[in-house]
Formats: structure tokens, sequence, C-alpha cells
């Protein structure tokens, strides 16, 4: 994510790279019922557009669990706000995130998550270090439902070693031509305020006093909030509005979101692939680049 922050200087400092690595990031269980389902369908502002009939993320007698939910089951809250993780929370920024589900969500149910930290990159000293963690999400059985993984830039903390880039393929592109449909989509100036109900408590997202002393005007939308938003608009586009079709999503973030901004998604079908890229339609600014999903039926 490419945004005005500003770093603490006194806060510098080479990532404690063996307190991370050793950190035991809490095993998450969650049980959801349908109230959870539409409380996060609300946190990524489903039911806003006035075009868009959303009610099957909304009303629990035709109840369809949004794909992106599995992002927020089975994970501990913002685990890097423990200072036992050694972690300099306020310089974090969310980079990537990548989604793979193999069963559809249901409505309701139990969910466990397992996080681990799995590889590290150090951009130099003085510079930034890369902090890649995946997530595995089974029922108490032991099926697995879903695959996340998420990269975070932490400001100021490289210098303690290591391979300069993380291990992977990179997002691609999106295509060099005209995007085959086109979905705006608004949010709401309470969205970031809902969407934190669901587990991410970052002040960031909800205290003003800590949005300026990051450097920004005014609180800013969860990126899974906008992920989310972003995904909506992958469902109705491509996939006739069955949520369970979106099987696989992972994009770059680029900027944040304001709450009450209105989102532009651009996107490009290849088959069952699907290329993407959102804007913020008020201030002309790329929010998410570089998106590749699919969509087919389980």
């Amino acid at each position: 994510m490419t945004t005005r922050h500003l770093v603490d200087p006194e806060r510098l400092g080479p990532l404690d790279r063996e307190t991370l690595l050793a950190y035991a990031i809490p095993v998450a269980r969650d049980d959801y019922d349908p109230r959870d389902v539409i409380l996060y369908a609300l946190g990524v502002g489903a039911g806003l557009s006035a075009e868009i009939d959303e009610t099957n993320f909304l009303f629990e007698r035709r109840l369809q669990a949004l794909p992106t939910m599995a992002l927020v089951l089975g994970t501990p809250g913002f685990w890097p706000m423990d200072p036992k993780s050694g972690l300099d929370w306020p310089n974090i920024l969310h980079g990537e995130q990548r989604l793979k589900l193999f069963a559809p969500l249901d409505p309701d149910g139990t969910l466990i998550g397992e996080t681990r930290v799995t590889d590290l990159a150090d951009k130099g000293p003085g510079m930034a270090a890369l902090v890649r963690a995946a997530k595995q999400v089974r029922t108490p059985g032991g099926t697995l439902v879903a695959e996340a993984s998420e990269t975070w830039v932490v400001r100021g903390a490289g210098g303690f070693g290591g391979a300069r880039d993380l291990p992977g393929e990179s997002l691609p592109p999106v295509p060099q031509r005209d995007p085959d449909y086109e979905i705006v989509l608004p949010t709401s100036r309470a969205q970031a305020a809902t969407y934190r109900l669901s587990g991410d408590r970052n002040p960031l997202h909800i205290d003003p006093a800590t949005a300026r002393a990051a450097g920004l005007d005014r609180p800013i939308l969860h990126g899974l909030s906008t992920m989310g938003v972003v995904a909506r608009a992958l469902i109705h586009a491509c996939c006739a509005g069955n949520a369970a079709a979106l099987r696989e999503i992972a994009l770059r973030f680029t900027a944040p979101v304001y709450p009450g901004e209105t989102i532009r998604t651009q996107i490009w079908q290849d088959g069952p692939a699907l290329h993407f890229r959102a804007d913020v339609v008020e201030r002309a600014v790329r929010v998410i680049d570089n998106g590749l999903a699919d969509q087919s039926l389980f």
C-alpha cells in the first residue's frame, strides 16, 4: 500500500526476527450464525447500492455467506498489537491478500483457524521489512475450508538480514485492453465502525487521534473491507450473484479508502479467471491493483 504515513523515528529499528518467529499466534475458534454473516456483509457494504439487490447476503431466510468472510473467521484479531509478537504495529501496512476456498461457507457453523508466519524479507537498514503470514481454516473435524495469506510491509524494520524478496510468484498486471465489466459500489461513513465488529479492532480504523498520528486526515476503511466490496463486485458481474462461485481471490493494496467513498471495480474475464483493479471515484485514486480471482462452482 502506498500512502502518506509518518514513521516515528523513536520506534524505528530492525525487526526482531527471533521474537516474531517464536511468537505463538493464538488458535482462534469461531462459532458463528446468520447474525454474524449479516453483520459481516454490512461491514463490506452490502445493501448500500440502489441498483443491486443483495437481499441474499442480508436476509436469514435465504442467506449466502460471502466467501471473504473466511478472512475474519478463525482469526485472533489484529494480533501484531500484542507486544509479545515483536512487531511495531503502528508502522504496519497491508500489502497483499490472498484467499482460496475449498468449500463454500455455510451461513452458520464452527471454524478453527491456525495462523503462522511463513516468510520474511529484508529491504535493508532503515527500509521496510516484509512479513507473510498464512492461515488455514478448518471444521472441528479437520476438513480444510479455506487458506489465506497476507503480506505486511513494516516500515523502517529492515536491517535484520536475510532475503530481500519474499518467495513465490508476483500477482499479474491487468490486461492492456478495455475492461469487460465495471461495477460501482458505495461505502458508508459508518462502514469501518461496522466492519471492526467482525474482529479487527485496529484503532487506525475508528480513532481520529490514531489516524492523525499515522499521517492520515481521518480513520480509513480496513483493507479487508475494501476487498469485500470488490469481491461483491466480482460476484455480481461474473457469478450471477452466487457467492459460492467465487472460489479464489488475490490482490495488492495500493492506497486506502475513506469510509463514505465510492469504489469502482474494473474486471477482465478470461474463462474462469478474473483480473481486476479498483479506484476511488471521488479522488481518482487506485486502491487495489493486480487483482486475480477464480470463479467456478464447487
